[in-house]
């Protein structure tokens, strides 16, 4: 797995140089600068997975770094100042940035910060792809990974067959499937037994569909099977 780059833009040569080192000791790569100017260049070529900017640089300071920055990428962003006033903080985060943290200050600190931003990111994309798995079908929600079927906030109390069942059709709404067929995909080719099973599933279904008011309707196709349409 590639490590994290992250850019480091101080003008006091030793900040940069402790921070670079113990960012270094903890398998991120790190690029330093002595001012803003430079560091926005090397974004706009290669961009970085955070950037820890100093506030009071010459030239182009942190503030303004930040705010071009912002114009094109939510890249996290940890402001670091020689001032502890609460204006510069709110500033800060107003122009985006992610935390702020006032000099002097512990590199070890510094590095726990970083990690738990870089923690929070990866816990909101699990957190999306997650929400990206669920399917939905009028007010019904399928969550695979959870085996859970919610109409709005309430769940549905389904056994294992009716989960799979319902979750099937869903998937695969607005198509139209036989009874062998589902019994196929829903019991496996070893099943043995009568298709009207598919039909008892259905009804037992349906009850518990209307006893939560859902708009989702099994619809029988007389003569082939079921189907749920959009």
């Amino acid at each position: 797995m590639k490590n994290k780059l992250i850019y480091v833009v101080d003008d006091e040569p030793n900040i940069r140089e402790l921070v670079k080192s113990y960012l270094n000791k903890e398998g991120y790569e790190v690029q330093v600068f002595a001012d803003g100017e430079s560091a926005y260049q090397s974004f706009v070529q290669k961009p970085a997975d955070m950037l820890v900017l100093d506030i009071m640089m010459p030239g182009m300071d942190g503030y303004s770094l930040c705010r071009e920055i912002r114009k094109t990428s939510d890249v996290p962003i940890i402001m670091v100042s020689a001032k502890d006033d609460e204006i510069d903080r709110i500033l800060g985060l107003e122009l985006g940035s992610d935390d702020y943290i006032s000099k002097p200050f512990s590199p070890r600190e510094l590095v726990v910060r970083v990690k738990t931003i870089f923690r929070r990111i990866k816990d909101d994309s699990l957190q999306e792809d997650a929400q990206r798995s669920e399917i939905r079908c009028h007010d019904i929600s399928v969550l695979p990974d959870e085996r859970r079927v919610l109409k709005e906030q309430t769940e549905i109390e389904l056994t294992t067959k009716e989960f799979e069942f319902l979750a099937y059709l869903i998937k695969n709404k607005n198509r139209v499937f036989t009874r062998e067929h589902l019994i196929t995909n829903i019991w496996g080719y070893d099943y043995v037994g009568d298709t009207r099973a598919i039909d008892d599933l259905v009804k037992r279904i349906r009850k518990k569909l209307a006893e939560v008011d859902s708009r989702l309707e099994i619809t029988t196709v007389w003569g082939y099977g079921y189907k749920i349409s959009e």
